[in-house]
């Protein structure tokens, strides 16, 4: 079968690309084409093409769409122009939902054969609830990773399928586990100190917002050496720029965001995927999150986001599990504050007791592998039909 696949950023690279591995396993003549990253793009070889890499496409907030309004245009057509000529059996959404929802219903308008499948579900339970009706309308078939989300779709009586959580399959099956902590740090040239990885997100902007904040704990805590995650598709140069204009020395390091979380005591996390990841390896952790607009960002924040966390290993919890640093409650004095009550004593203990609940409620890997044998089973029956 012929798969078109869509991922429009580092996590939707790294899940999309498993979920080929398992469409390849079941499917051994599968053909595909897709908008993602060099991970798709190593699955696929000479059974794949690639439209467009994700790193062109990652704009988030309103006021960068508008100033990439050209490029997100382009990015539209050309993808829209490359559904047309490939014409598969299901287009696969994975979450990036104002590009894909839009390819969703550009499909249902011109491809009537091709079914649409969504992996990895848009976050219309915290905002855009009116997102739901696009889904009902475009999306054929809906597969879920978070627990709560049946019940979520349940509201407004659509039927979707929970097949696990992909970061579950990708920590626990990762590369370098028995890798030592006096490997890794002599390997990357690393003194033999306590580490604190820095996850700044995976976009340039998100980056800029939060890491230079975050490397000024160096400061308040030289018995730690910090380390950045570099992410995917960001140069190095740019790391490089805003630690030296913050006059600090921390090593960036690239393609190691599993091994570093491995050796880490702690964590500071910009809210998204990584913040669950952070939790799978039993990493106390901050949640931060820098927007425009500080105290009213706080305030709006109650009115427009509909669930009580940002972070997702907090929602999953059910509480607070890692504090939030959000907006205006993000400033150094709370970094400090709340980093220095995961280091050590009770304050650690209580965050380590509850990644070990969210594991337990996450179950064991295979979701990529389910949600597979959802795809195919799906089309298989519509074919039959």
């Amino acid at each position: 079968m012929r798969y078109f696949i869509i991922a429009g950023e580092a996590s939707g690279d790294l899940h999309a690309s498993n979920l080929m591995k398992e469409l390849m396993r079941r499917d051994p003549e599968a053909l595909f084409m897709f908008l993602g990253g060099d991970q798709m793009q190593r699955v696929a070889a000479d059974k794949g093409t690639m439209v467009r890499h994700y790193r062109d496409m990652a704009f988030m907030g309103f006021l960068n769409v508008l100033f990439n309004i050209r490029k997100v245009l382009r990015n539209l057509k050309d993808a829209k122009n490359a559904l047309l000529h490939f014409r598969p059996d299901t287009l696969i959404l994975i979450d990036y939902p104002s590009f894909n929802l839009r390819m969703a219903e550009f499909s249902k308008a011109h491809l009537k054969n091709t079914k649409v499948c969504y992996y990895i579900s848009p976050k219309i339970w915290a905002w855009k609830q009116f997102r739901i009706h696009g889904i009902k309308k475009y999306v054929d078939h809906m597969l879920t990773i978070l627990p709560f989300e049946t019940e979520f779709y349940a509201q407004f009586d659509y039927k979707v399928n929970y097949v696990g959580n992909p970061s579950v399959d990708s920590v626990f099956l990762r590369a370098n586990q028995d890798e030592s902590y006096a490997h890794f740090t002599s390997s990357n040239g690393l003194p033999e100190k306590p580490l604190i990885a820095l996850l700044a997100g995976s976009r340039r902007q998100e980056i800029s917002s939060c890491l230079p904040l975050m490397v000024q704990m160096v400061r308040y805590f030289p018995d730690y050496q910090f380390v950045v995650a570099g992410a995917p598709g960001v140069e190095r140069n740019f790391y490089d720029d805003i630690l030296r204009k913050e006059n600090v020395d921390v090593k960036v390091l690239f393609d190691k965001t599993y091994d570093l979380l491995q050796q880490s005591h702690a964590a500071i996390v910009n809210s998204g995927t990584a913040t669950l990841e952070t939790t799978l390896f039993r990493v106390p952790q901050v949640v931060v999150y820098q927007v425009f607009g500080g105290r009213l960002a706080n305030i709006l924040k109650k009115w427009i986001i509909k669930v009580p966390y940002v972070a997702l290993t907090n929602l999953i919890a059910g509480r607070e599990m890692a504090k939030e640093l959000i907006a205006a409650d993000f400033t150094e004095e709370n970094l400090r504050t709340e980093l220095t009550k995961i280091l050590s004593g009770s304050g650690r203990e209580t965050q380590l007791r509850e990644c070990d609940r969210v594991i337990a409620k996450l179950g064991t890997p295979g979701a990529a592998g389910k949600a597979a044998d959802c795809i195919i089973e799906f089309l298989t029956q519509k074919e039959k039909a």
